[in-house]
């Protein structure tokens, strides 16, 4: 074997790493327990007061009020835990600067009879209550969408979407779909935008706390684990290539004002493009590119992974209240033609 294969070899070997580790750590719930246990990094401020303010009402979060948990990260972001922040004063501040928020989310092909319904209604249960919120819902099939009582201020929108052949390329054209629906629509009417993966299902509070400029989410399963475990796409060949990043954070949820989400989106689909030019795809999909995004565009709050919990991680103490769950996942059925 020459000196260029060996080196190939070599790099293959390295690349892998990450993902049989986490591979493992999937499948052995014991391990997932031991995770629980890593601590994580402690945020430096001594105060809310030193945060870099998305809003007045930043400044009055307990930082200390939950030792056991990172609460800020090195950009002086918030990262928004149970018990730090009084939910009152979060939803008398965007009721009286008259937020109003859009839901986006995209029900193609059988995830709209497995899992719209039950989104929908939870979220009327538990999304930005007290505040007038649209739901942007883009699928395939607009007649199948349900009927949904909804509450006073709160509206829906179907948009038909074409259905691609592979799972892969709907989650990742959702970034141009959403971008196209924020210029047309949503920046005339709204003030902040969150988008969702349809197979969840709401449980508590998730309210005006989580709203902010730019919004990110910790995922469930990488935020007890050291960084050299993150699954970045380590390919140089892809726009979503990362050596090292911040945190690893989840794409079933993002959000923010709209137009910092129109940003984030229209890279992201410039990003994808690019690699399907060069015939490369992200490991992670619009994932992957998500966190290249998020690295080099710092987020000005982070949300625990309270607001997208899988169950099957089991006990975590640090995880008090689950405001969304991962519902049950049907991969064999759901994403085959």
């Amino acid at each position: 074997m020459g000196y260029v294969q060996k080196t190939k070899s070599v790099l293959k070997c390295v690349l892998c790493i990450p993902i049989t580790l986490c591979a493992f750590y999937f499948l052995s719930p014991s391990l997932r327990l031991l995770i629980g246990y890593l601590p994580m990094d402690k945020c430096s401020l001594e105060s809310a007061k030193m945060l870099s303010l998305d809003n007045s009402v930043d400044a009055s979060l307990d930082l200390w009020s939950r030792p056991d948990v990172q609460t800020c990260t090195s950009w002086k972001a918030p990262i928004i835990w149970e018990g730090m922040f009084n939910p009152d004063l979060y939803d008398q501040m965007h009721k009286i600067e008259e937020s109003y928020v859009a839901l986006t989310v995209f029900a193609v092909g059988r995830y709209l009879d497995a899992y719209l319904k039950n989104f929908l209604n939870s979220s009327e249960h538990h999304f930005m209550l007290g505040l007038p919120v649209t739901y942007y819902v883009f699928t395939d099939v607009p007649e199948k969408v349900p009927d949904i009582k909804l509450r006073p201020q709160r509206s829906i929108k179907v948009i038909k979407v074409e259905k691609s052949s592979r799972w892969q390329d709907i989650s990742m054209m959702r970034m141009k779909t959403i971008s196209d629906v924020i210029e047309s629509d949503i920046r005339h009417h709204c003030t902040h935008v969150f988008c969702f993966d349809v197979d969840q299902v709401f449980t508590g509070r998730f309210g005006s706390e989580a709203l902010g400029d730019s919004v990110a989410l910790l995922h469930a399963h990488y935020y007890h684990l050291p960084q050299k475990l993150f699954t970045y796409d380590r390919n140089p060949k892809s726009k979503a290539y990362m050596q090292t990043g911040d945190f690893y954070y989840h794409a079933a949820i993002f959000g923010g004002s709209w137009k910092s989400v129109k940003a984030l989106t229209e890279a992201c689909y410039q990003s994808i493009l690019e690699d399907k030019q060069n015939n490369v795809e992200a490991l992670w999909h619009d994932e992957s590119h998500l966190n290249k995004y998020l690295w080099l565009h710092k987020p000005s709050k982070v949300l625990s992974p309270e607001y997208c919990w899988d169950t099957s991680i089991g006990y975590r103490s640090d995880i008090r209240v689950t405001r969304l769950l991962w519902a049950p996942k049907h991969y064999d059925t759901l994403r085959t033609p």
